[in-house]
């Protein structure tokens, strides 16, 4: 199969038909309403953290890299022995968080600022591809389904234009951009490995370099697994029909229903830190404070050097804090080799539930 060379970017044609307007429409309003409840969270760490593993561990399945929340949690607490497939779930979590910081600092998305990402997600700095013979293939015939492009210089240049179109500004609305964006990034493959992860991350980077959203809170790859047949079919449509309008709708879709359901589970948050700070202030006035209520859903898995470092406690003292508050209920313990860890059981079931 020839190799597949996107036009560059701006597209010279006219996308935003009725039928995606309409949607964008409705997603944008969705999007909004989001940022606003994601605001009711006092401590927005408690949602990029708890968002960012999510996402790290769907977009990561998407490409058959499997792990479990439970191994999850416990690599972030940097317990060893952990699985490889675990390890690079962390590491896409970690490329993410670096994006962010990034893109909040510098005000830009810039090409260099994608390759540091594959990097810290791949943890190789082999960079941009170099050497010919990518092919992607259906993962169960062999077939090739498409050749991205295969010369360096080709790669390069689509790339400079791709960093032109994400940070200069245009009058087509950024959700469909967005799309524009992901496609045209994908179509371009241009690394050996994590094309797929890293345009999922640029899609949300994207998303606040726009100030649709002030933190990394809606992920779209819990509705790409979902919708995982018709996520490549449409990749692939665009490259063979230049069918934009179904590619851009499905997408569009995808921001308006995840996030109506990132809504769902940032308001069932908020209604258990409510109901945690209630249960410890009556039960254990002495202990309660606002800061120990944040510490217990900054993470599913609480230990005593949280109590320490965030409270200023002693050890003995943090210990004993966990352990009171594991008698009225809110958390349960478990060893997990040496260590002893609490469990916020709710918040753990809740964030297992996914949005």
């Amino acid at each position: 199969m020839r190799e597949f060379i996107p036009n560059n970017l701006p597209l010279l044609k006219d996308i935003e038909t009725k039928k995606i307007l309409k949607k964008s429409i409705s997603a944008n309003r969705a999007l909004a309403k989001l940022n606003g409840v994601a605001k009711i969270i006092p401590n927005s760490n408690i949602l990029i953290n708890s968002l960012a593993l999510q996402e790290a561990k769907d977009s990561s399945e998407i490409e058959n890299i499997i792990t479990t929340h439970d191994d999850l949690y416990k690599a972030s607490l940097d317990i060893k022995n952990l699985s490889s497939a675990t390890k690079e779930v962390c590491n896409y979590k970690n490329a993410l968080l670096k994006g962010f910081g990034l893109v909040t600092d510098k005000k830009l998305l810039l090409k260099k600022h994608i390759v540091e990402m594959q990097q810290e997600l791949e943890q190789n700095d082999a960079g941009v591809r170099r050497q010919s013979g990518t092919n992607l293939k259906n993962t169960k015939t062999g077939e090739v389904i498409f050749t991205p492009p295969q010369n360096y210089e080709d790669i390069e240049n689509l790339l400079a234009n791709l960093e032109s179109y994400i940070n200069e500004p245009n009058s087509v609305d950024p959700l469909i951009n967005m799309a524009i964006i992901h496609y045209q990034f994908e179509t371009i493959h241009p690394f050996y490995d994590g094309n797929g992860r890293t345009g999922r991350i640029i899609n949300i980077l994207y998303l606040i370099l726009k100030n649709l959203l002030d933190i990394p809170i809606l992920y779209l790859s819990n509705y790409i697994i979902k919708n995982k047949a018709d996520y490549y079919r449409l990749l692939q449509e665009v490259r063979t029909k230049d069918n934009w309008e179904e590619w851009i709708m499905y997408m569009l879709d995808g921001v308006e229903q995840t996030a109506l359901e990132t809504i769902e589970l940032i308001q069932d948050i908020s209604t258990m830190m409510d109901n945690t700070k209630e249960v410890i202030k009556d039960k254990l006035p002495k202990v309660y404070t606002k800061d120990l209520i944040e510490i217990l859903f900054n993470h599913p898995y609480t230990k005593i050097d949280f109590l320490v470092d965030g409270l200023g406690l002693h050890r003995e003292t943090a210990s004993k804090y966990l352990k009171e508050i594991e008698a009225i209920g809110v958390l349960k313990s478990i060893k997990i080799g040496r260590g002893k860890y609490f469990i916020h059981v709710e918040l753990y079931n809740r964030l297992k539930k996914g949005i």
